[in-house]
């Protein structure tokens, strides 16, 4: 190719950014073009950091992921408030919200993910469905939320909210998911009277056993949380007001009627499908992408992030149907971006990319922590065995004084599923040894005395040694963070801008922490 390869990317939030900086040197070499369009009129920032600014633990600045100005300066055309509403595939031409006609010979699309809208009476209509024609507005239905209904994607929704923590006004929180807990314990914490609806018998039901839900609904009560289990929402309330409609409650199949000055629906998110469905890319629950996040009907068009489903065409039952999701997690997310951009940056250059510019087409699962103050939550893998299954070695040992649940399952000889609640020392050591795809201690019961006051006396091995991951979003290790911190980092922060770490979801950050507190002084 005589001329720079032409990459547009469609989505400006954290994967797309990332992919951003990382393709940057090719563009910078004059060897690629980069057009970049963003919905939103602002750079891109965390959403998993939303709940934090609402409440005000985080500042705005906090959430911010890129520098738009630097990645201008070294020549990519980043375009906030601009979306793309055509994909011409036979002309390589993407139509945006501007009118402008986008020539392009790769086209990556991270689109990401917008928030489920339950069916409720009193939200008709304001739900987006996956095959609404593309739009300037990616997540508005026909209607939009009624006043005082909220679902913290971004950082609009936080300021709807902060007003309403600050007042210490009441909550409700629908969805009783790990975010929704975040969220809920968050804004008690901080004055607001907060009440989670969900309809199953516990919270985090994807994530925990019920045993370790049933632990985790009395510390959140114990926290100042309400807990209304077995809910089954059917309606929203409202009110007048000078401002005109705002949500009053929520009312329940069981005739229960719960009040609130805000609603804020935490139901789950679907990935944003309706361009490439329009383009007719193959897509299931996502766009369908190969392990070279290429789409599977389009080889000059690829996927990455919250709306990129990787798998095999063979994966495709009978019907057609692709069993699986994106995964949702801002890890894989990263992961994507970086080999995405070192394979465009290969064939921009002429050359000709390694296995390293591939993705798993099955990632490992990561195991999923619950940020919360004095509350102690962990879980990972496959742990619905019982202690009585031929097939696998359970051990569970529950203090209900105490507030202490743990549960592991091993299959032939390999950590393959836990469950760590009230228990923050045990928890982060099977954290370490599910991620690693290794075995138990010799002796199980030492995992318990991690958390007990002569824990030092306890032979298990450094949760915090050198090889240890630290940061699974990032890949960053303990030994990364450790030369970082003898250069001069002398906060999270500081370790965050040197290394990434700390920087995704944020559950490593007490980790990180550990590690500065151990950290020679002088």
């Amino acid at each position: 190719m005589t001329r720079p390869l032409r990459i547009v990317l469609v989505g400006y939030g954290p994967v797309g950014a990332r992919f951003v900086e990382e393709v940057l040197p090719a563009v910078a070499a004059g060897e690629a073009s980069l057009v970049a369009l963003g919905a939103e009129d602002e750079d891109a920032y965390n959403r998993v950091l939303v709940a934090e600014y609402a409440v005000g633990v985080a500042a705005r600045d906090r959430l911010d992921v890129t520098d738009t100005e630097a990645a201008r300066a070294a020549g990519a055309d980043i375009r906030l408030a601009e979306t793309a509403v055509t994909i011409d595939r036979v002309r390589q031409r993407v139509l945006t919200s501007g009118g402008d006609e986008l020539p392009y010979d790769r086209l990556v699309l991270a689109t990401g993910s917008r928030a489920n809208i339950p069916t409720l009476d009193g939200l008709e209509r304001t739900r987006r469905e996956r095959d609404a024609a593309p739009g300037a507005d990616v997540d508005r239905g026909r209607r939009p939320l009624p006043g005082g209904v909220v679902a913290l994607r971004d950082v609009a929704d936080a300021d709807s909210v902060a007003p309403v923590v600050a007042a210490g006004g009441a909550i409700v929180v629908l969805g009783a998911g790990v975010l929704g807990m975040e969220f809920a314990l968050l804004a008690a914490e901080h004055g607001a009277q907060v009440v989670v609806v969900h309809h199953g018998p516990t919270p985090m039901a994807r994530n925990l056993d019920e045993a370790g839900g049933r632990m985790l609904a009395r510390a959140v009560r114990t926290a100042g949380v309400g807990m209304a289990a077995h809910a089954r929402a059917e309606s929203i309330g409202f009110r007048d007001t000078e401002g005109g409609r705002v949500f009053d409650g929520v009312g329940c199949a069981d005739g229960t009627y719960i009040p609130g000055d805000l609603l804020v629906l935490s139901c789950g998110v679907g990935p944003r499908v309706e361009l490439a469905l329009a383009a007719g890319l193959a897509c299931s629950a996502g766009v369908l992408v190969d392990e070279e996040l290429r789409s599977w009907s389009d080889p000059d068009v690829f996927a990455i992030g919250d709306c990129a489903q990787v798998a095999a065409p063979e994966d495709a039952d009978a019907s057609g149907r692709v069993p699986g999701a994106p995964s949702g997690l801002i890890g894989p997310g990263w992961r994507q971006a970086a080999a995405l951009a070192r394979r465009l940056r290969a064939e921009a250059a002429g050359a000709v990319a390694g296995a390293e510019a591939a993705v798993a087409l099955h990632e490992r699962p990561t195991a999923v922590m619950l940020k919360a103050t004095g509350i102690d939550v962990v879980a990972g893998g496959d742990h619905a065995a019982e202690p009585w299954d031929a097939d696998a070695e359970v051990t569970v040992w529950l203090d209900p004084a105490r507030g202490c649940y743990l549960k592991t399952v091993v299959r032939e000889g390999v950590l393959t599923g836990f469950v760590s609640v009230g228990l923050p020392q045990a928890g982060a050591e099977l954290t370490l040894l599910f991620e690693r795809g290794a075995a138990l201690p010799a002796e199980p019961s030492a995992l318990l005395r991690l958390d007990a006051a002569d824990a030092g006396a306890v032979a298990v091995e450094d949760p915090l040694g050198p090889d240890a991951t630290v940061c699974w979003c990032n890949g960053v290790t303990a030994g990364r963070i450790g030369d970082a911190v003898a250069d001069g980092c002398d906060t999270v922060e500081a370790v965050g801008r040197c290394t990434r770490a700390g920087t995704g979801c944020g559950g490593c950050k007490g980790r990180i922490a550990a590690i500065l507190a151990a950290a020679p002084v002088g």
